[in-house]
């Protein structure tokens, strides 16, 4: 069987492709951007404009993929706040060119559109956990075009009996995810600091946030099962099930440390809008394929701060 991974070089793509190949023995090809690198065990890398039409049918046609994973996304909320028109253009515009390059395609490949828990925005009391057909009031921009694509993959599964399954994944973690979320984020300062190259202070944003974290490979675990399992034109969240306060999550990562730090508020860390809780109810994903996640949060933070030391010391 084969599989297309769309937007391979994120930190997701390189564990979703390792799974797919290892453990599910599927012959993988992979999209990135003619700007990225990337060296990993599959079947064939290739470049990708996802917003020109024609290149995503071309390569849909040369592949000819029984699984579609559509990862290509501006998947930080900060950076959606400083360019909105980018974010609009990759997650929603390249979401319309992949599901148009594949509705013209003379078959049907199961396709799984990943968005996010950001989606479901202000949650009101009694709403959490967070039900699948629960009222979306997306907070900001990047939520707002997860949200959108979300709504694309069932018009575009009903109207056109597409094999199009989506997912709101909530906060997953792990090594080698960029410092501009936030545990990777703690768990390099808390490097630099070990490391000394940064002063013994650690930045924080709004530490009151709760958060649900699942660990990567957990996720894309998920991810398989669902595209090959799933109930088209279905919507399933993919999450631990707890939500933790990122205050809690800073005083894990800081526990493992053996240094003195203080902690300061940074106000460039801060967000236009801060939704308080987002925690899901996987009891849909739980029953449809039988997944649970697997991996304890305190495993994952502590691989991704062995991780940061690893880095800080190759690149000091």
């Amino acid at each position: 069987m084969k599989a297309l991974v769309v937007g391979g070089g994120g930190f997701v793509g390189p564990y979703l492709v390792k799974h797919l190949k290892e453990e599910q023995g599927m012959e993988v090809y992979v999209t990135k951007t003619e700007k990225e690198t990337l060296d990993m065990d599959c079947s064939g890398i290739y470049n990708l404009d996802i917003l020109e039409l024609s290149q995503v049918a071309e390569l849909l046609n040369k592949i000819r993929p029984d699984y579609v994973f559509h990862l290509a996304a501006q998947s930080s909320v900060a950076y959606s706040w400083k360019n909105p028109g980018l974010t609009i253009d990759v997650n929603i515009k390249g979401c319309v060119n992949l599901l148009d390059g594949i509705r013209q395609l003379d078959y049907k490949p199961r396709v799984l559109l990943i968005g996010s828990g950001e989606e479901y925005g202000h949650i009101k009391d009694g709403e959490c956990p967070i039900v699948e057909d629960n009222v979306l009031r997306p907070g900001n921009i990047y939520a707002a075009t997860k949200s959108c694509q979300n709504m694309l993959g069932k018009i575009y599964s009903d109207a056109y009996d597409m094999d199009v399954m989506m997912v709101r994944a909530f906060n997953h973690i792990g090594p080698n995810q960029t410092p501009v979320f936030v545990v990777a984020d703690f768990c390099k300062q808390v490097a630099d600091i070990e490391n000394g190259l940064a002063e013994p202070v650690i930045y924080v944003g709004n530490l009151s946030a709760r958060r649900d974290f699942t660990d990567v490979r957990d996720v894309v675990r998920a991810y398989a099962m669902l595209v090959k399992d799933g109930k088209r034109g279905e919507t399933y969240n993919v999450g631990r099930g707890h939500a933790v306060a990122i205050q809690e999550i800073l005083e894990r990562i800081v526990a493992l440390s053996d240094k003195d730090i203080e902690v300061r508020v940074d106000e460039s860390k801060l967000r236009p809008v801060d939704v308080p809780i987002i925690e899901p109810d996987i009891t849909k994903i739980r029953e449809t394929v039988g997944w649970e996640p697997e991996i304890e949060l305190e495993t994952t933070l502590k691989e991704t701060l062995e991780y940061w030391r690893r880095e800080t010391k190759i690149n000091p």
